[in-house]
C-alpha cells in the first residue's frame, strides 16, 4: 500500500476504534456515574440505550446519504458531531444532559461509521490489498471492546468518569484534521438519485423503535403489551419501508443489493454471530466480577488475551488466508473455533480457576479474527461505487441489531434462570453461574445456526466475478 493509503486506513481505523471504545468504556464507569449524578437504576441504562438507539437507527440512512452527498463529507461531519457530543458528555452535571449527549454521540457515530467500509472498498480495489485493509480495520474493532474495559477502569479509578468521554476530544480533533488531507474527495450522486424522504422516515423510525423495544425486553418481558405492541409497530414500519423501496422511483435502499446471496447471507450470519458473541463480551465479564470477585480492572486485564488473539489473527493471518482459500472457507473455520470456545463456556464451574477454565476459551475465541474480516469481505462483495456507502450502512446496521438482540435475549434468559435457582434455594454464586451457563448454551446454538447458513448459503466468488467487481469499482472511482 502507498503511504497515502496507509494514512487513510489509519484515520478510518482510529475513528472506528474511538466509537467502539466509547461503547465498552461506559459499562465499567456506570456505578461511578450513578453515584455522582444520582441516576435511578432504570435511568442509568439510558446512558447505554440512548447511544445504541441513535447509532443503530441511523446507520442505514447515513450510509445512503454518504453515497448521495459524498462519503468523506459524512465521515467528517460524523466525527465532528461525535467529538462535540463527547465534550458535552464529559462536562455533564445532570442525568438529562448526559443522556442527551450520549444520544448525540450515537448520531455522530452512525454518520461516521456508516461510510467507513464504503470508503475502504472504493480505495482498496485489488483483492489482496483489500483483504489486508479489512484485516487491519477488523483488528481495531476486535481490540476496541477489551481495551475500552481496561481503559474505563483506569480512567475512572485514577481520575474520574468524566474522562472516559473527554479523552475522545483530542482524538477526534486529530482524526478530523488528518481525514481532511488523507481521505479521497468524492462528490456523491446528488440527492435526486435517492432522496426518498418517506422511505427515510419509515426506516429510521422502524429501526429506532425496534432497537428500543429490544433493549427494554428485560424490563418489560417478552410477552408484555409494551414489547408486543411496539415490536409489531416496528415490523409494520419496516415492512412499509420495504414496500416503499420496491415502488419508489428513487429508492433509499435499492432492493437489488439483496440479489447477492453472499451479501444477504453475510448480513444474516453477522447478526447471528454478534448476537452470540455478546455472551463472551459481556456475560463472561459479569461472571468474572459477580461470581469470581474480579475488579473491573482485573476483568479487563483477564480479557486481554482474547483481544490479543482476535486482533493478532485478524491483523496478521486473515488476509493471507482469505486471499489463498477464499472468504467462505475462512469464515467457516473461524465459526468452528468460536463454536468450540462458546461450548467450552457451557461447563464453567462456580469456583473457576483462570488458566484451566477461562484461558482455553480466550484462545479459541481467536476465531473471531477470521470471522469478522471474512464477513466484511462477503458483506461488501457486491457493492458498486455508487452504493458502497449503502452496503456499508446495511452491514453496520445488522451488526448493531445483532448486538441488541444478543443483549436482550441472553441477559433475559440468564436473569430468569438465576431467579429460578435463587427461589429454589441455591447460593447467589451458583444461581448466577447456572444462568450464565444457560446463556452460553443458547449462544452455542446460535453459532451452530450461523455455521449451517455459512455452509449452505454462502458461495466463494469465482475469479471472474472478483475481477469484474474490482474493475467496476476502480472504473467508477
Amino acid at each position: 500500500m502507498t503511504a497515502s493509503k496507509n494514512l487513510a486506513l489509519a484515520v478510518l481505523s482510529a475513528a472506528t476504534l474511538m466509537t467502539i471504545l466509547d461503547g465498552s468504556i461506559v459499562t465499567v464507569a456506570m456505578p461511578a456515574i450513578q453515584r455522582d449524578l444520582g441516576f435511578t437504576p432504570a435511568g442509568l441504562s439510558w446512558t447505554v440505550n440512548a447511544y445504541l438507539i441513535a447509532f443503530g437507527g441511523l446507520l442505514l440512512l447515513a450510509g445512503r446519504f454518504g453515497d448521495l452527498i459524498g462519503r468523506k463529507k459524512m465521515f467528517l461531519t460524523g466525527n465532528i458531531v461525535f467529538t462535540a457530543a463527547s465534550l458535552l458528555a464529559g462536562a455533564a452535571t445532570t442525568p438529562a444532559v448526559l443522556v442527551a449527549a450520549r444520544f448525540l454521540q450515537g448520531v455522530g457515530s452512525a454518520i461516521a461509521s456508516a461510510v467507513v467500509l464504503g470508503i475502504l472498498v472504493t480505495m482498496f480495489t485489488e483483492k489482496a490489498e483489500r483483504a489486508r485493509a479489512i484485516g487491519i480495520f477488523s483488528f481495531t474493532g476486535a481490540a476496541g471492546a477489551s481495551i475500552g474495559q481496561v481503559l474505563g477502569g483506569v480512567l475512572t479509578d485514577a481520575l474520574n468518569w468524566h474522562w472516559i468521554f473527554l479523552i475522545n476530544v483530542p482524538i477526534g480533533v486529530v482524526t478530523v484534521a488528518l481525514a481532511v488531507k488523507a481521505l479521497p474527495s468524492d462528490r456523491g450522486l446528488g440527492l435526486a438519485a435517492g432522496a426518498d424522504a418517506l422511505g427515510a422516515l419509515l426506516v429510521t423510525a422502524g429501526l429506532m423503535l425496534g432497537i428500543y423495544t429490544v433493549v427494554k425486553i428485560e424490563e418489560y418481558s417478552w410477552l408484555s403489551a409494551h414489547t408486543l405492541g411496539l415490536g409489531a409497530l416496528s415490523l409494520i414500519l419496516l415492512a412499509a419501508f420495504v414496500i416503499r423501496q420496491a415502488t419508489a422511483a428513487t429508492p433509499l435502499l435499492p432492493l437489488r443489493i439483496f440479489r447477492s446471496r453472499n451479501v444477504s447471507g453475510a448480513n444474516v450470519v453477522q447478526m447471528l454471530t454478534l448476537s452470540a458473541m455478546f455472551a463472551f463480551q459481556i456475560i463472561v465479564a459479569l461472571y468474572m466480577q459477580k461470581v469470581l470477585g474480579y475488579s473491573a480492572l482485573q476483568t479487563g486485564l483477564a480479557m486481554l488475551p482474547a483481544a490479543v488473539a482476535i486482533g493478532g489473527v485478524s491483523l496478521f493471518v486473515s488476509a493471507r488466508l482469505i486471499t489463498r482459500f477464499g472468504e467462505r472457507a475462512v469464515l467457516i473455520t473461524g465459526l468452528m473455533l468460536l463454536l468450540a470456545g462458546m461450548a467450552w463456556l457451557t461447563r464453567l464451574p462456580v469456583h473457576a480457576a483462570y488458566i484451566p477454565d477461562l484461558l482455553p476459551m480466550m484462545v479459541l475465541i481467536a476465531g473471531g479474527g477470521l470471522v469478522l474480516p471474512a464477513l466484511t469481505n462477503l458483506g461488501m462483495s457486491a457493492a458498486r461505487a455508487d452504493d458502497a456507502g449503502l452496503a456499508s450502512g446495511l452491514f453496520n446496521t445488522t451488526q448493531q441489531v445483532g448486538m441488541a438482540f444478543g443483549i436482550a435475549v441472553l441477559s433475559t434468559l440468564a436473569a430468569s434462570r438465576t431467579g429460578d435457582r435463587l427461589t429454589a434455594g441455591a447460593t447467589e454464586a451458583a444461581a448466577l453461574t447456572d444462568g450464565y451457563r444457560l446463556a452460553f448454551t443458547v449462544a452455542t446454538g446460535v453459532l451452530a445456526v450461523a455455521l449451517l447458513i455459512s455452509c449452505t448459503v454462502l458461495r466463494r466468488p469465482s475469479a471472474a466475478t472478483d475481477s469484474a467487481s474490482v474493475e467496476r469499482v476502480a472504473v467508477a472511482v
